[in-house]
């Protein structure tokens, strides 16, 4: 199906979050007019920045209350779209018929916009390398998008661990099978980000994700391992060049429906190497440097030695991605950088500062 056409109209689901808000400001920057889906239009604290993009004063973003959760309310928004980026998270991944249920609604609404010619879906790196048996990356390390989980086995079941990953996978599949019965009226694309760590343009999304979570942690003096059951490194894109993953795969003309990209910059970095990353990139905060908190059960600390041999031993990919939307990928110390930044001066973080450090007056 063709791309999307510039400045076009694009429906942006999960527009309040903090992937969901850099597509809508990035679409707007690049002449698109945006429909952005929100569920409470009226809710100042999540949409207040939306409101305050150049685009909405003069009409070229429009606000929409919708709700995954209720089957028909994106008939009208979508209606006259030429694209949609499918952002926003479902209530819960570890109802697999749910899922599909949510998802079989949206691409409803996407059948009756009579307009729609390509839907980015939002998947995960969990739809990539959420192992049950995580030595199954030994057999397989390279990450690229032609891998998948191991489906067979047993373990792989929301009751251990597995629902989100599973759900991400259903999700993409879904929408590919219902644009191949369209006979070519539509195409969906999937974009699997990695761990998105960027500038918040909004306080509320300070909670809205993990990392940016665990960034805001550091600041305020607790480093833990992060909260995926077992120790990984992180693995990030900044969430400005996941926006521009996300733009560039409505605009191509090289992908093609049922394709899944990857979108990260292939670095890695220790979870405790972030934490002391703060105060390097950042020596004017004074930042008290806390030690590693790990919160596994000893039995999943006693590997972690053999965790981090099986992850340093894995051969990220991204450039599939980078050849079809020519996006480059930030540095990590950039995005680590404007992510600290933010939330001091956005959601006013107060960083934990070494004892006698008196910050500038």
């Amino acid at each position: 199906m063709a791309p999307v056409p510039k400045r076009g109209l694009v429906a942006v689901t999960g527009a309040a979050g903090f992937v969901g808000g850099w597509v809508v400001r990035r679409l707007l920057e690049k002449g698109y007019r945006v429909r952005a889906c929100v569920r409470k239009v009226e809710d100042e604290a999540r949409t207040g920045f939306l409101k305050a993009m150049p685009g909405y004063a003069s009409g070229r973003l429009t606000l929409h209350a919708a709700d995954l959760d209720n089957p028909g309310s994106f008939d009208e928004i979508f209606k006259g779209c030429h694209g949609v980026a499918h952002i926003s998270h479902v209530s819960t991944y570890n109802d697999q018929d749910y899922v599909k249920g949510v998802c079989d609604h949206l691409i409803a609404s996407v059948e009756k916009s009579g307009s729609v010619t390509r839907v980015v879906v939002t998947s995960s790196v969990a739809a990539v390398i959420s192992e049950a048996d995580v030595t199954e990356l030994v057999r397989r390390p390279v990450i690229n998008e032609d891998r998948y989980p191991d489906e067979t086995n047993p373990k792989r079941r929301p009751d251990r661990g597995q629902g989100y990953s599973m759900g991400k996978v259903l999700a993409e599949r879904a929408f590919a099978e219902a644009a191949e019965r369209s006979g070519g009226r539509w195409d969906a694309i999937t974009c699997c980000p990695g761990d998105n760590v960027g500038p918040i343009q909004s306080a509320h999304q300070k909670d809205g994700g993990p990392w940016q979570h665990l960034v805001e942690l550091m600041l305020l003096g607790e480093c833990r391992q992060n909260s995926l059951g077992a120790y990984r490194p992180w693995m990030p894109v900044d969430v400005r060049d996941d926006a521009e993953c996300h733009i560039g795969l409505l605009e191509s003309d090289q992908v093609r429906n049922g394709e899944r990209y990857i979108a990260w910059s292939t670095e890695t970095r220790k979870v405790e190497d972030v934490c002391a990353d703060i105060d390097r990139l950042l020596p004017e905060l004074g930042h008290d440097t806390p030690p590693v908190i790990d919160q596994f059960p000893e039995h999943i600390r006693a590997r972690e030695a053999e965790l981090r041999a099986i992850w340093a031993g894995c051969d990220l990919r991204n450039e599939r991605i980078r050849r079809v939307t020519g996006v480059a990928f930030r540095p990590w110390d950039e995005s680590l950088r404007d992510c600290a930044e933010s939330l001091v001066s956005v959601a006013g973080v107060q960083p934990k500062r070494r004892a006698g450090f008196a910050p500038r007056s």
